[in-house]
């Protein structure tokens, strides 16, 4: 991780660098190009995302290197079992910075924010070049209950682990 950096909730001003990473992101997924080309619009951030999403960003010399945002996760989404929980609805890394431990503080951040609304915990619909890091971070996989609506790749971190994790 660079020397000094700091987390903090991100500013309009802010959008230009996120939604850079959003891109090269993107830019990373196994996609043909023509369907990453009409995905980016759907994926960029806007000023109206901040009302509506707890967005934080990790930067380093003026620099944002990472960015997080998540809000309240629609009952439906959740785990059998589970009534309230997060949505860790973006976590994206710059290319130059990863493998140095921010993608990991956002998640403890997120983790943290859970905590202090009183949830049970983070779901995260993840990007399946995405699932081994959520694994890593203790994530586990949620069943999918109905092919048609839910998304196949969630993953779920309880608050509190119970004896099955809270995953049923």
């Amino acid at each position: 991780m660079p020397e000094t950096v700091a987390l903090r909730s991100a500013r309009p001003d802010d959008l230009d660098p996120i939604n850079t990473l959003v891109a090269e992101a993107i830019e990373d997924w196994p996609l043909p190009e023509r369907v990453r080309r009409l995905a980016l619009p759907a994926y960029r951030y806007t000023e109206a995302d901040f009302m509506f999403l707890e967005v934080r960003v990790v930067e380093s010399a003026g620099q944002v290197l990472g960015v997080a945002a998540w809000e309240h996760a629609g009952p439906r989404e959740l785990p059998d079992g589970v009534s309230d929980g997060l949505l860790l609805h973006g976590l994206y890394v710059a290319r130059a910075a990863r493998r140095m431990g921010i993608g990991s503080q956002l998640v403890d951040t997120c983790r943290a924010a859970a905590r202090e609304v009183g949830v049970a915990g983070v779901l995260v619909k993840a990007q399946g070049s995405a699932a081994g890091f959520f694994e890593a971070m203790g994530f586990i996989p949620v069943p999918v209950r109905d092919r048609d609506r839910d998304y196949e790749q969630r993953y779920w971190i309880p608050d509190h682990p119970t004896d099955n994790d809270g995953v049923r």
